[in-house]
C-alpha cells in the first residue's frame, strides 16, 4: 500500500487524498466509508435521473412518493438526509435498477 501523500502549506501539513481513492475512506471508519460510498452512488444516480427526466421537483416528488422538499434535498446532495435503504427504494422507483456488487 502506498503512503499517503502529504503537502505543506502556510498552515503546516495537510492531507491530500490520492486520485481514484474515496475521500470517505480518509475521513471515516472502513464500515462507515463503505456505506457512505454506496449512499453517494445512489444519490448521484437519483440526481442524474432528476436532471435527465426534465420533470419539475413536484412531478418527481409524485413519481418517487416524496415531498417536493425531499426532492430538493436530493438535488442539493444532502447525503445525511437519506438512509441507505430509502435511497435503494427511491432508485428502484425511478427505474434505476439498483444492484450491489461485492469485491473480494
Amino acid at each position: 500500500m502506498k503512503a499517503k501523500k502529504r503537502e505543506h502549506n502556510e498552515h503546516g501539513v495537510r492531507h491530500v487524498t490520492r486520485a481514484g481513492r474515496s475521500v470517505f475512506r480518509d475521513l471515516f471508519s472502513t464500515e462507515e466509508a463503505a456505506e457512505l460510498e454506496i449512499r453517494s452512488t445512489l444519490l448521484q444516480g437519483l440526481e442524474r435521473w432528476l436532471t435527465d427526466s426534465g420533470m419539475t421537483q413536484t412531478q418527481a416528488a409524485k413519481a418517487l412518493g416524496l415531498t417536493q422538499a425531499r426532492v430538493s434535498d436530493i438535488k442539493r446532495g444532502k447525503i445525511n438526509q437519506f438512509s441507505l435503504d430509502l435511497l435503494v427504494r427511491l432508485a428502484a422507483r425511478a427505474g434505476l435498477q439498483p444492484k450491489l456488487k461485492l469485491a473480494a
